[in-house]
């Protein structure tokens, strides 16, 4: 049923029950796993130096990710799963969506903070975005699923 499953992760709480979930299900099929963190380095046109703040955002963020995607790595040898990790950089969902395309993804699964109303509407939604626009299924995870 799935022999390429991308999770997608910040490292966040709703990310890790993604990945969780993702892990068992690539454990389950077989699936092979693909992790991807996305080091948004997108700058506010108020920033005095876009290119200087361009480069922290890089750093910091390639530090987060390298050590997210460690842990990605550590729960699918766990459990015997193959998994590939991918650190990229751009808009988070723009991200997922061409990694996904190139991967020719089975199923893209994410994690949700479960938000509605006004907090929705002002902060977007990188797994909104991507549901909305994938061209394959996405599996979205909330943080209370326990799944391994």
């Amino acid at each position: 049923m799935y022999d390429r499953i991308l999770v997608a992760t910040d490292g966040s709480e709703p990310a890790r029950a993604a990945v969780r979930h993702a892990v068992g299900l690539a454990a389950e099929t077989g699936a092979t796993l693909y992790a991807l963190y996305v080091v948004d380095t997108e700058t506010s046109w108020l920033a005095v130096s876009k290119a200087d703040v361009k480069q922290t955002l890089r750093d910091v963020g390639e530090r987060a990710g390298d050590q997210v995607l460690a842990d990605v790595e550590s729960r699918a040898s766990d459990r015997g799963v193959t998994v590939e990790a991918v650190l990229r950089e751009g808009v988070p969902d723009e991200e997922i969506l061409v990694y996904a395309d190139e991967l020719d993804a089975d199923l893209v699964v994410l994690g949700t903070h479960g938000r509605d109303g006004v907090s929705r509407r002002l902060l977007g939604s990188t797994t909104e975005r991507v549901a909305r626009d994938a061209g394959m299924p996405v599996l979205t995870v909330h943080t209370d699923d326990q799944s391994s």
